[in-house]
């Protein structure tokens, strides 16, 4: 026991320390550097370090219990600092999937709106093309005609830039999940939202430690993200600062796309390969393929039963 703790002991001050303390710590520099910089001399070492050198000199810093309050407070300000940006982080990944942006507050949700109905306009100005190549191509085909696919290809490509199904949420992101659940309801009847939990409990260790990963690693995309937030009003100080907060943005949107494909991918993949395999472990009739009627089967096995209705009230 005493191994075991001291090795979790170890673990979570690696994560502590990496997580939040040392993006923490960056963040504070950059600040004392465009507190020391200010707008007219964003560039001057000299002058910053003539500034570091001056508050180092501070009588503060000069003895040893100085120097321990100092060390403590910048770790206490950096770990603040993270944990900020973790939290600013979760908003931003409920921004980001927008799975229940039919709630939000007004503003938000009429913005929200127009973002999907347009969307959804340029999707199907696009998934027209598509399914008009696909026809072209089939067409050539049955003639035994050559069929060139390069224009079927980039036909596919220009709709699933703007979502891979009919868009029904206001950003890419959030529609690539809400694919899999689609396509699941589309191909095998199966709910996504109802399965899911039983499955992951059924699921090989393998299979949910890569789907933890690509979890987290949309967790980290999208605190990317609070962390460009959270050097913007840097600006006011030091204007390189929007630099670095538009780098981060650029960064956190393609890392964001690339982590969300990546848990789509796993997602849609671990349920159409472990279905019938929960669905023999509930004792359900699941021989061959896994078609419409297992999943509905399914589906329906492991859907709650509703409550029942209320009382009929007295008449008076």
């Amino acid at each position: 026991m005493g191994a075991f703790l001291s090795e979790l002991g170890k673990r979570l001050a690696e994560r502590w320390l990496s997580l939040l303390v040392l993006p923490g710590a960056l963040y504070l520099a950059v600040a004392a550097a465009a507190y020391a910089l200010g707008q007219s001399h964003p560039f001057d070492l000299v002058r910053l370090t003539h500034q570091i050198t001056e508050w180092a000199a501070h009588p503060a810093a000069g003895s040893v219990g100085g120097q321990v309050v100092l060390l403590a407070a910048a770790l206490a300000a950096a770990s603040a600092v993270g944990l900020a940006a973790q939290g600013l982080g979760s908003l931003a990944e409920r921004a980001c999937l927008a799975a229940e942006w039919s709630a939000w507050p007004v503003p938000l949700r009429r913005l929200a709106a127009r973002r999907t109905a347009r969307r959804r306009k340029r999707w199907t100005d696009a998934a027209r093309v598509w399914h008009r190549q696909r026809e072209l191509d089939a067409g050539a085909r049955a003639r035994r005609r050559p069929a060139d696919p390069a224009a079927r290809h980039a036909a596919e490509r220009a709709m699933n830039r703007i979502a891979p199904e009919e868009p029904a949420r206001p950003t890419w992101s959030g529609d690539r999940l809400n694919a899999v659940a689609v396509r699941l309801e589309r191909d095998h009847q199966l709910e996504l939202a109802t399965l899911w939990p039983y499955l992951w409990l059924a699921l090989p260790e393998e299979t949910r430690t890569q789907i933890t990963a690509a979890r987290q690693g949309l967790t980290r995309a999208t605190t990317l993200t609070a962390w460009a937030l959270l050097y913007l009003p840097l600006a006011a100080w030091w204007w390189p600062a929007a630099l670095v907060a538009t780098v981060l943005a650029f960064t956190a949107r393609a890392r964001t796309r690339a982590a969300t494909d990546t848990y789509a991918l796993l997602l849609e993949a671990a349920t159409r390969l472990h279905a019938r395999d929960l669905a023999a472990r509930l004792g359900l009739d699941a021989t061959g393929p896994l078609g419409p009627e297992v999943g509905d089967t399914l589906t329906r096995h492991l859907a709650p039963t509703p409550p029942a209705p209320p009382p009929t009230a007295p008449t008076e």
